[in-house]
């Protein structure tokens, strides 16, 4: 890989077929400045996460999620919102990644976050409540520009592109800004990691 280039990997929190959050997040993965290698980190397959299952005893699906979230730079995550909160999917795929503590493939990871959702508040609280994860786990989250999508039935065409201009400026926006701060914090991680 170039040096200077970054690795994003994208997190959709819904497992539902023609998520609005899963749209956002293949919106946002077009709009990645050049020098990002964008991969999509796919949770459907994770068993619910149970310290039993760490070790020997953890199964493929989870090792190789935990390995590809090791190996991003950065972390792009659609959060939907349910019942006011995360959903159990995205929370689940959070405790994976963090678990062992001392292999946590989150420690000192840069973080976007972003939500669509057909409430009022555009997935406000379930991205509050990722913040309060994100302090444990030790993401470096980037705080702005927050990105809370609410009535993307009207944002969306059929076919899952983003149509519109609002939402694809302040996006374009997040990624770049976001795509910065990944390439920042990456920097001295890559120089330990060399030496």
């Amino acid at each position: 890989m170039d040096q200077s280039q970054i690795r994003i990997g994208g997190i959709c929190g819904s497992l539902r077929t023609g998520s609005y959050n899963l749209m956002l997040l293949r919106a946002a993965a077009d709009l990645m400045p050049d020098h990002v290698i964008y991969e999509e980190l796919p949770i459907r397959d994770l068993p619910l996460y149970s310290p039993d299952l760490d070790g020997e005893a953890t199964p493929q699906a989870a090792r190789e999620f935990r390995a590809r979230v090791k190996a991003m730079d950065g972390l792009l995550f659609a959060v939907p919102e349910y019942n006011y909160s995360l959903t159990g999917a995205l929370k689940n795929a959070l405790d994976w990644a963090s678990r062992p503590v001392s292999e946590s493939g989150l420690n000192g990871k840069p973080v976007a976050i972003m939500g669509a959702s057909q409430g009022a508040f555009g997935t406000v609280r379930a991205q509050l409540h990722f913040r309060h994860v994100a302090v444990f786990t030790n993401m470096h989250l980037i705080n702005k520009p927050e990105v809370l999508v609410r009535d993307p039935q009207a944002k969306f065409s059929a076919d899952g592109r983003l149509t519109d201009e609002e939402t694809r400026r302040l996006l374009a926006q997040l990624v770049q800004e976001f795509a910065s701060w990944t390439r920042v914090l990456a920097a001295p991680r890559a120089t330990l990691t060399s030496r």
